[in-house]
């Protein structure tokens, strides 16, 4: 327990000092994926409940958040805190239709409620439509930080971050998160205990809900937008192969998946320039534009070689006699 706790200080230690060695904004945008992935990751790694409605939750929050600061002109920790509200009011009504349901059929629930709030997002006249909230600001917090600055902002998310991980890990190892684990493993034996296991799915329901909906007002804050790209379904399979790279059902899995993914999206256009300057091939320039192509290959081979993801890989190495 020591060595974890080492662990988790140099890992800090490291995060406040990388944005004087790394773009900022790059950093940014991984720990907000980061939460939005640990978020999924405690419904489907520790209840067992698998949701492909998470990015109306992501993205709900993102407009939300949007309107008030560019719109009604609130303070940044007000806009936070009802996109945060406004994503565990859409998982409290979402789960209480979808727990309903098991298996294959409360997967497709989440996705045709995520559905309709996407076509509601398109319709909506205080989304913007296809075009989306632009220019959001980012105002001041508490009326004092000028988040303006991406320094500022910086440690504001990680401070989002680092809070929202220790309430995460917190849950896992709490009475609340065994039950959760007893209903992923076996929900008939939790129910002959007494548990009144949909009670407890829908808690999980709200709670992965309110996390996403804090990543998805957290990434609009950053950007300074929110657009139909954050309430399509791509991005609910986008967090799904996160968790899944990462190690699905580990603390640390949909950190390191999130990094993985999104460094990949950023980058590779940048390496494939790269290599076709090293080599004189001009096809590494289109490497950029295979994104999709390049992160669906990396899938297929973390489910055939790496099944556990790589952080549950690596544990289970270092558990073996």
């Amino acid at each position: 327990m020591t060595n974890i706790r080492i662990g988790y200080a140099i890992a800090l230690a490291a995060l406040i000092a990388a944005p004087f060695f790394i773009y900022p904004i790059f950093l940014m945008n991984v720990m907000c994926f980061a939460l939005f992935a640990s978020a999924f990751n405690l419904l489907i790694g520790y209840t067992g409940l698998l949701s492909f409605g998470h990015a109306a939750l992501f993205g709900s929050a993102a407009y939300i958040t949007g309107h008030v600061l560019s719109k009604m002109g609130l303070p940044a920790e007000v806009g936070i805190l009802l996109g945060t509200a406004t994503g565990a009011a859409i998982g409290l009504v979402m789960g209480l239709l979808a727990i309903r349901r098991t298996g294959i059929y409360f997967t497709m629930i989440t996705l045709a409620l995520a559905q309709m709030v996407y076509f509601i997002c398109l319709q909506a006249p205080f989304t913007g439509g296809e075009d989306g909230l632009q220019g959001v600001p980012r105002g001041k917090l508490l009326g004092v930080v000028n988040l303006a600055s991406d320094l500022n902002m910086y440690y504001l998310v990680l401070a989002i971050a680092v809070g929202s991980f220790a309430l995460v890990m917190r849950t896992v190892h709490s009475p609340f998160g065994r039950v959760m684990k007893a209903i992923k493993e076996n929900e008939p034996r939790a129910i002959s205990l007494g548990y009144d296991v949909n009670k407890y799915k829908l808690m999980a329901f709200v709670l992965s809900a309110a996390l996403s909906g804090l990543a998805g007002s957290t990434k609009t804050l950053v950007f300074g937008f929110a657009t139909l790209t954050d309430v399509h379904w791509n991005l609910s399979g986008l967090v799904v192969l996160m968790t899944l790279v990462g190690g699905l059902g580990t603390l640390l899995g949909p950190i390191i998946g999130a990094l993985i993914i999104i460094s990949l999206e950023n980058k590779l256009g940048d390496l494939g320039t790269w290599l076709a300057a090293v080599t004189s091939i001009e096809w590494f320039k289109s490497i950029g534009e295979s994104v999709t192509m390049v992160t669906g290959l990396i899938f297929i081979i973390c489910v055939l070689a790496f099944r556990r993801g790589i952080v549950g890989e690596i544990a289970a190495f270092f558990k073996r006699p």
